[in-house]
């Protein structure tokens, strides 16, 4: 199965709120008019587009004023091109340029963000790369433990310590094996909660100024993991994380189990930062390098000509 085919399977919700919520609109042989596209805009609010709701249907009336759209088709084919624009072009998958990488991933508690690091690592050693992650979320040892299971079912290495001990000195003992053993990415897991945000930024600092002094220039990439149930919540949540960790890119994880996809766009222009990965399944290969074209296709149902369709 293609990655169209996969993210139409999966994203079945957002899809069914879009694609064929749109459909749902010109049942019957319905023209356009100001109504159905107000109709259009509280459907594409339903899925979490907010503000991009407004915009897309403004954009969408003036190209109706101008005699430019005939019916359904023309609509989905506009949807489609101004959905695009508000994504990056450039391919999300991170790229393994140091030896070795180290990709340090932040993301309040419930977000899915272990299984995300899971789910990362799972990515990288089916294609045959040497994966450890560091368990620097030492103030729960659920999450360490969850970690380890994961880490022995994907097959990679790991290090982990006590509970309460020193997430920096896990980070850095994480590093230092890397690079004496070869491993080809690093990934470290952090604290998602502390008794205050300051605390926890201070932590993430700490962990970030450690790395780098075990490895110049490292980390190479900090990815924030966002629950995609959340939606446009899940934005002012994220932005005290991009304020302080110099996040360089998204995870938007549990896209599967809702009908909020559209808060992406959101996500994006809000935070300036580029989505790499989205979660669609429970399984531990349900992790897809995100790519704006194939998810826009896939919930809007517009099948295209690709490489990976």
């Amino acid at each position: 199965m293609g990655l169209f085919d996969r993210l139409k399977q999966r994203l079945t919700r957002t899809r069914t709120a879009i694609s064929d919520g749109l459909s749902g609109l010109f049942r019957g042989g319905r023209e356009i008019d100001n109504e159905l596209l107000d109709e259009l805009e509280e459907m594409l609010f339903t899925s979490d587009l907010g503000s991009e709701a407004i915009e897309l249907v403004d954009q969408l009336k003036r190209q109706h004023k101008r005699g430019e759209l005939k019916g359904e088709d023309d609509v989905r084919a506009s949807l489609r091109a101004a959905l695009l624009e508000r994504l990056d072009t450039e391919p999300a998958e991170i790229v393994l340029a140091h030896s070795p990488t180290v990709v340090l991933v932040v993301g309040v508690n419930g977000s899915g963000k272990t299984t995300s690091i899971a789910k990362l690592a799972q990515r990288f050693t089916s294609q045959g790369k040497r994966v450890i992650v560091g368990a620097a979320d030492t103030f729960r040892a659920a999450a360490a433990d969850q970690l380890e299971i994961w880490a022995g079912r994907v097959g990679c290495d790991i290090v982990r310590k006590n509970e309460g001990a020193d997430p920096a000195a896990v980070a850095y003992e994480t590093v230092d094996r890397a690079l004496r053993e070869g491993h080809d990415l690093v990934i470290i897991d952090t604290a998602g909660r502390l008794h205050t945000q300051s605390n926890l930024m201070k932590e993430l600092e700490k962990v970030r100024r450690v790395v780098a002094k075990r490895l110049e220039g490292a980390p190479h990439e900090v990815l924030l993991v966002i629950d995609g149930t959340n939606g446009q919540n899940a934005i002012n949540q994220a932005k005290q994380f991009t304020q302080s960790a110099e996040v360089t890119g998204l995870v938007v994880a549990k896209l599967d189990g809702t009908a909020r996809g559209g808060a992406i766009f959101g996500i994006r222009r809000e935070l300036g930062l580029p989505v790499r990965y989205i979660g669609t399944g429970e399984t531990v290969e349900a992790l897809e390098a995100f790519e704006p074209q194939t998810f826009v296709d896939a919930i809007l149902a517009v099948r295209q000509v690709s490489a990976n369709s």
